[in-house]
């Protein structure tokens, strides 16, 4: 069994984890890190989804880096574009010889007496075991189960005589060229799949319970495309990032401000889209803007597929499977050749490890969050976990600048150990994912850490709001414990509250 000690251990080598690790690269040089990650390479969900059409559902310029600028006009890139774009900044800051591939983890304890982590972990590709030590460790693994999606047991599915592929697995080489299609689901995988297969297939029917709010987005950005032209590179990238930072600012606050304004104006948008093709009863949920994620339209092509009839759309109840499709509670039949479950993802905090501190085991529904970044009670070690009504990353970022910023506070004044201490019982009752209403999230109210009520406990899904509390608010805020002390609150004049926010919207 081999053994091996690092300052920091991050777990996970996709969007957040090679963030977390570019960052300590440049933030930390001193430090001596890995990335241990179960796959065979990096990128994570742009590594795992291989389903046609896969891409972002948030624009490129809020979601690149902010230390390194997503060029081009592309507003929504394909899945391999991301990966790529990933591999190339890890390359770039020559992170990528820190990853340690094919390891899994299985366990994590905290040890008070030697103050570090211990973790067991198995190499795939050998079977050997391995064991790491950390003084610091960083879970980047997202937020679901990479090895199965969540998929509803439907009654006599095993009668249906044709194919059922999950996205999450989908085969290399599926030939579904003038085939029927039934994508059961609503969400953004069903909304990319759709007009993507709709290209080929016979026709595709899209199954959903309920609809979900959509909004086409052009995949080109035009502005941004002129902006090259006259400005700078890094100019234009911080102008398009501040901008569409703002908008989608503006959005959410408005959807939760005005909600039935704003569902006129989705509403009324879709409607000009579908110019009489389709009924509205299919484009309008029963739920306000944002209680759920809404879903980007890349170029309207899911419309532009249900206004050329390669499409469709149909809002039921899924009766049983027959051998030839599926038959809906109104007594409907679709005949299906390939029925894909868009179901959703099975939420899995932590790769499925279950962490423990000195032997007893950390029960993260019991947990409050502190700044979205730590949980409380668990020393030394934090999950990046990004926004759910904007850019991943714009929160991936700002906490691994957090984390790094703590790093260096505990060496310049010879602290070890660092917890979280909610004196207060802030816990509330919202997860760490928010007050989203989706399905997939109250499946996994049992398995997530929770939100507080006040305080550095309640996560504010506001960009500008973090970036004042992750880059410029005092380390010593009064909540964190370090060596069995709790820390003085520093007052805002020490702390620079004052400093200007510019690089909120602009970047490092």
């Amino acid at each position: 069994m081999s053994h091996q000690h690092y300052d920091v251990l991050i777990i996970g080598a996709g969007v957040s984890g090679i963030g977390m690790a570019c960052h300590l690269k440049r933030e930390c040089p001193g430090k001596r890190f890995a990335i241990l990650e179960r796959r065979q390479s990096l990128g994570g969900t742009w590594d795992l989804f291989r389903y046609p059409g896969i891409r972002s559902d948030s624009d490129m310029f809020t979601f690149g880096y902010n230390f390194r600028p997503w060029t081009g006009g592309k507003v929504l890139a394909d899945g391999a574009s991301i990966k790529q774009y990933v591999a190339d900044t890890a390359r770039e800051n020559d992170v990528e010889r820190n990853i340690r591939y094919g390891v899994a983890v299985k366990t994590a304890d905290w040890s008070s007496e030697e103050k570090c982590w211990k973790l067991t972990a198995v190499n795939e590709k050998t079977g050997e075991a391995e064991t790491y030590t950390a003084s610091f460790l960083v879970g980047c693994t997202g937020y679901y189960n990479y090895d199965q999606g969540y998929k509803p047991d439907f009654p006599g599915e095993k009668d249906f005589k044709g194919q059922v592929v999950h996205p999450q697995h989908w085969p290399e080489n599926l030939d579904y060229s003038g085939k029927k299609v039934v994508v059961i689901g609503s969400g953004a995988t069903a909304i990319t799949l759709v007009p993507t297969m709709a290209e080929k297939a016979a026709h595709v029917t899209m199954l959903q319970r309920s609809p979900t709010y959509l909004m086409p987005l052009p995949s080109t950005d035009k502005v941004t495309l002129a902006l090259q032209k006259v400005l700078p590179e890094k100019a234009a990238y911080r102008l398009t990032r501040a901008r569409n930072i703002s908008i989608s600012r503006l959005l959410y606050e408005r959807s939760r401000k005005s909600p039935k304004a704003m569902r006129r104006l989705f509403l009324s948008v879709i409607k000009r889209q579908l110019k009489g093709k389709a009924d509205m009863r299919h484009f309008t949920p029963d739920y306000n803007p944002w209680d759920q994620r809404l879903c980007v339209v890349k170029d309207g092509d899911l419309f532009d597929a249900i206004k050329a009839g390669t499409a469709s759309i149909k809002t039921d109840h899924i009766e049983r499977f027959t051998d030839t499709g599926i038959r809906l509670k109104s007594g409907e039949e679709l005949e299906a050749d390939i029925i894909i479950p868009a179901t959703g993802l099975d939420i899995q905090m932590l790769g499925g490890i279950q962490p423990t501190v000195d032997g007893q085991g950390v029960v993260l529904k019991e947990k409050v969050i502190y700044k979205n970044v730590m949980v409380e009670g668990m020393p030394n070690a934090a999950m990046i976990f990004g926004y759910t009504n904007i850019s991943w990353t714009l929160k991936a970022d700002i906490a691994s600048e957090y984390l790094c910023r703590l790093i260096n506070h505990m060496d310049r004044k010879g602290y070890q150990v660092v917890v979280p201490r909610d004196t207060e019982n802030s816990l509330g009752n919202d997860t760490i994912l928010g007050s989203l209403d989706a399905g997939y999230i109250k499946r996994a109210e049992d398995r997530l850490p929770r939100q507080g009520t006040h305080g550095p406990w309640k996560a504010s899904q506001n960009y500008l709001q973090d970036v004042k509390i992750l880059r410029f608010e005092p380390i010593e805020d009064g909540y964190l414990e370090f060596d069995g002390r709790c820390s003085q609150q520093a007052s805002p004049e020490k702390a620079g509250f004052l400093k200007p926010l510019r690089s909120a919207l602009f970047g490092a």
